[in-house]
């Protein structure tokens, strides 16, 4: 049991579990926009075009509700909400196109700093190192300039 705790110290410790932490509460507080953005933004011109109803209110009344006199609700019908699947559809393209253009951007950048012949972009010491050591084997091997094709198995 000991050996357990220690081994959940290391993994708390090393940025895991602080790392996903952050993402969640990022994560949470990006939700919240998209929410505001599709309720508030997105939303209303869609229902005044919609003739006036909000688009979380739009219903689809498979069977009525059946009251009793008193106004009490006996059988509550079938009624499909629409409107509020229609919004979360927009919460969650909001969501993906953000996440792609930020995907998107992060790899462009990645490939600009991982291109040694890009000289605008510092290269990344781990991608300098073994770009040296590249040049330092083909310089052993009689200066051959062509590299091995690479081949898939």
């Amino acid at each position: 049991m000991n050996n357990f705790f220690k081994e959940f110290k290391e993994f708390a410790v090393k940025g895991n579990m602080i790392d996903l932490a952050v993402g969640v509460v990022i994560g949470a507080a990006f939700n919240q926009i998209v929410d505001v953005l599709v309720k508030k933004i997105i939303s209303p011109p869609l229902g005044y075009l919609t003739t006036g109803v909000e688009l979380a209110d739009m219903t689809w009344v498979l069977k009525d509700p059946v009251k009793a006199a008193d106004g009490t609700v006996i059988d509550p019908g079938v009624v499909l909400g629409y409107g509020a699947f229609i919004e979360a559809m927009m919460d969650f393209l909001i969501v993906g196109l953000t996440l792609f253009i930020v995907i998107k951007a992060v790899n462009t950048l990645k490939e600009k700093a991982e291109d040694e012949s890009n000289h605008t972009v510092p290269t990344p010491k781990d991608i300098q190192l073994l770009s040296e050591i590249r040049d330092e084997m083909r310089l052993m091997n009689g200066g051959a300039e062509k590299e091995a094709p690479i081949t898939d198995k």
